[in-house]
């Protein structure tokens, strides 16, 4: 089960952490983007976007630009790290794209095909649908990447439609409110 545990940063911020049962997710931070470029770096997870891996420089302009979206609209990207060791190994959340509010997630390479990438994709979508009163997710997913597309349908989304972004192919998956909620991964 999924539980959303506020906090309060120095600064009297509210901060949100989502806790699974093996994950903790947390707001994204300036300083997660040496851990982040262990997942961006490698070039298995960035086949699946068809681009080459980050560099630093790339890396920490990612996080920036992911912690000003936080900032502007109030959620973003979590880092996803494991409970127990408390190790970063990725990062899953929401973004505002021209079509909607985006789930999307990236692991580690070494931590796929653990059910991992659909716990944080769930506890993301709860929150979203929970305390955001988001009504609708969708994601996109480069057309081929079946790892992607399975959790996508594991956390309730469904296909769409194809569609074409700048010369690429993707599948748009899409969940509204009340449907998501009353399917649970496996």
């Amino acid at each position: 089960m999924t539980t959303p545990e506020p906090s309060v940063a120095a600064n009297l911020i509210p901060v949100v952490t989502l806790q699974t049962e093996r994950l903790t997710l947390r707001e994204m931070r300036g300083e997660d983007a040496t851990d982040l470029l262990r997942v961006f770096g490698d070039h298995r997870v960035m086949d699946a976007f068809g681009v080459a891996p980050f560099d630093e420089t790339q890396m920490r302009s990612w996080v920036e630009r992911n912690l000003e979206h936080q900032a502007k609209h109030g959620f973003g990207l979590f880092s996803v790290l494991l409970t127990e060791s408390g190790d970063l190994i990725g990062d899953c959340g929401l973004e505002l794209i021209d079509i909607g509010a985006e789930l999307g997630y990236d692991l580690m390479s070494a931590h796929w095909n653990r059910g991992l990438a659909t716990e944080a994709a769930t506890a993301v979508r709860d929150h979203a649908f929970g305390p955001l009163r988001l009504r609708r997710l969708v994601s996109l997913i480069r057309v081929g990447n079946e790892a992607s597309r399975r959790v996508a349908d594991k956390v309730g989304m469904r296909l769409v439609e194809r569609i074409d972004r700048r010369g690429t192919a993707y599948w748009l998956f899409a969940v509204d409110a009340p449907s998501a909620l009353s399917k649970t991964p496996p």
